[in-house]
């Protein structure tokens, strides 16, 4: 079998490519580019469908036959090619009636000269047939109209390659690609014609039509991967009646010339009848409209056009409209419906109101407190007072009653302080600033606060964790939890007991235990705590009372670090955990947060 029956199966494949693209432009035909696109793909099924049949034709009377219908659309192909670049760069203006007559003078001339060559032989000298490849195959002396054709022809494919080259120059990154694809895509059938007319490599057959192949795969291509088909606009009025805003057009005489659907839903009565009616009276129900039109350009937000409390809320947008010389030569007026977005804002404003009073509501509520603590603050101290003087007097009789005042002062003190801490938590004032912090300073300086408490109760406080032990946390909330962990430790540890703190790495966190050798935590105690409700606060092995706002505190910190907390106990003492981020963990994830971006 020979290889042409090959070829035509393949240029037949290719013509029906070519009419689905001719189909899909025909879907497509309110726009200009579409048209001229959809007619250079038909010129383009002729000479593929007809060389189809041209290399399996038996001799030169079929041949010339087939000939005849590939030069139906042969001679116009570059021209409606050079009419769509000028459409798809934005050159329509050029694509006038009488351009396109004197465009279409040497095509015409080809496609006449062509059908009369038996007359003349100026466009074929002579026609041979050539069996060299196993089956005929014409061999053509190519005459001075045949030239002339190729000549013209190419002359506008190098215009219309530099037009397209200076809009892919000048488009965005996005547009880049389907100037491509429209680049690529048209050098096919003059790339073809190209090589075989120029004998730079031994073509047997013409390999023009099968330029049309490649045309139609990147065409194809183009038009479902980058839409190609609506390259250009939509028509003006498309878009006009289409847009959502209600679109009013004026003359400089404030005369009403047009208007789109959605005007009708903001302008009652509004009908095309209106049109050639004054500003005056098609906004006599609108002073704002009409005061606006006398004015001259101007934008109004959120404003009810009729002055009534229950109509809708527009932007009101009143532009000149300028012709091509940038002379004013109408007046728009663009309305958009803002009804919703005003309703939101109202919605908004209202809870903002509300969270501001509750605000206010819990900053008094604070004053309130802080002076009922002051106050009995304050009688503890001249209480305080006067036993000292009153024990200089009497020995060491009362010894015990200021112990005992003293104890009250301290515990009152660690309430305010906790107190203080859980309002600045609850504030926006509260600012999270994590840095990298050596969790051994920290627990060392808790100690060193403590360190009167555990020599009252003869209690051992142990640290193993090491210098250097490194951790991202912010330093106040750091300080904060470890020194709650660590009172509560001493609180619940009986005379002469011992607390443990250990540091263990685990995965990109370190995790802090405190462990002390108390009674442990009743089940009851365990089930409140470390959960969102506020615990009440439990008496110490030594008569010691805490206000149970230090494990809440230490919660909520303890999440904000990005680490979590738990306890074990048991009846030989209890055993609080929490987890800390390290510095390592944070630099990996900004590492791995770049490398994403960048990828």
């Amino acid at each position: 079998m020979s290889y042409n029956l090959y070829l035509s199966a393949l240029l037949m494949a290719a013509t029906c490519c070519s009419l689905m693209l001719c189909y899909l432009s025909w879907k497509r035909r309110e726009l200009p580019i579409a048209i001229s696109y959809g007619l250079g793909m038909l010129t383009g099924s002729l000479y593929t469908f007809g060389y189809a049949f041209e290399i399996v034709s038996t001799d030169l009377e079929h041949i010339r036959f087939w000939l005849r219908i590939e030069y139906l659309g042969i001679p116009f192909g570059t021209i409606l090619w050079i009419i769509m670049v000028l459409q798809y760069t934005g050159r329509q203006a050029l694509v006038r009636k009488w351009v396109v007559a004197l465009l279409m003078i040497v095509p015409s001339i080809t496609f006449v000269a062509h059908y009369t060559n038996d007359w003349h032989h100026l466009f074929y000298k002579s026609m041979t047939l050539n069996y060299s490849e196993g089956f005929p195959l014409v061999t053509t002396e190519k005459g001075p109209l045949y030239k002339l054709h190729v000549y013209y022809s190419y002359s506008f494919f190098v215009v219309g390659m530099g037009l397209m080259v200076e809009m892919f120059l000048k488009a965005t990154s996005r547009m880049k690609k389907q100037i491509a694809f429209m680049i690529i895509g048209s050098w096919g059938p003059f790339g073809f014609t190209l090589i075989y007319l120029s004998n730079v490599i031994y073509m047997p057959i013409d390999i023009s039509p099968f330029g049309f192949i490649f045309s139609g795969i990147f065409y194809m291509w183009g038009i479902y991967q980058f839409n190609m088909l609506r390259l250009a606009p939509l028509a003006l009025q498309k878009v006009f009646a289409s847009m959502q805003d209600a679109v009013i057009v004026f003359d400089l005489e404030n005369t009403l010339t047009s208007f789109n659907q959605s005007s009708k839903q903001v302008i009652k009565g509004i009908n095309n009848k209106w049109i050639g009616l004054p500003a005056a009276q098609v906004f006599l129900q609108y002073p704002l409209l009409l005061e606006r039109i006398m004015q001259g350009p101007s934008l109004n937000s959120k404003v009810q056009i009729s002055g009534q409390a229950d109509e809708p809320y527009y932007n009101v947008h009143m532009t000149l409209i300028s012709d091509k010389n940038q002379k004013p030569a109408g007046k728009m007026f663009l309305l958009s419906d803002v009804t919703e977005m005003v309703r939101s804002e109202e919605r908004l404003l209202d809870n903002a109101r509300q969270l501001s009073e509750l605000n206010m509501f819990k900053d008094r509520m604070f004053n309130v407190v802080a002076h009922d603590i002051r106050d009995p603050l304050a009688v503890l101290i001249n209480l305080m007072e006067l036993m000292e003087d009153e024990l200089q007097g009497y020995g060491g009789e009362h010894e015990e009653i200021v112990h005992e005042m003293g104890q009250q002062i301290e515990n009152t003190f660690a309430l305010v302080e906790s107190l203080l801490e859980w309002f600045r938590s609850q504030r926006d004032g509260m600012v999270f600033n994590p840095v990298e912090r050596d969790i051994n300073h920290t627990v060392q300086a808790c100690i060193r606060l403590l360190a009167v408490r555990c020599e009252s109760k003869k209690i051992q406080l142990v640290s193993e964790i090491p210098k250097d032990t490194f951790v991202l946390a912010d330093k106040e909330m750091l300080d904060l939890i470890v020194r709650n962990l660590l009172s509560n430790a001493v609180k619940f540890t009986n005379i002469g007991g011992t607390i443990r703190l250990k540091a263990e790495h685990h995965a990109d966190k370190l995790i802090i235990s405190v462990s002390d050798s108390g009674d442990g935590i009743s089940p009851q105690q365990a089930s409140s705590l470390l959960q969102e409700g506020y615990p009440v606060s439990s008496t110490g092995t030594a008569g010691e009372r805490g206000v149970g706002l230090g494990l809440t505190l230490c919660r909520e910190f303890v999440l904000l670090n990005g680490g979590d907390i738990w306890f074990d106990s048991s009846e030989q003492g209890s055993t609080f955990y929490f987890s800390v981020p390290t510095p390592s963990a944070h630099a990996f994830r900004q590492l791995s947060s770049l490398e994403a971006s960048a990828g």
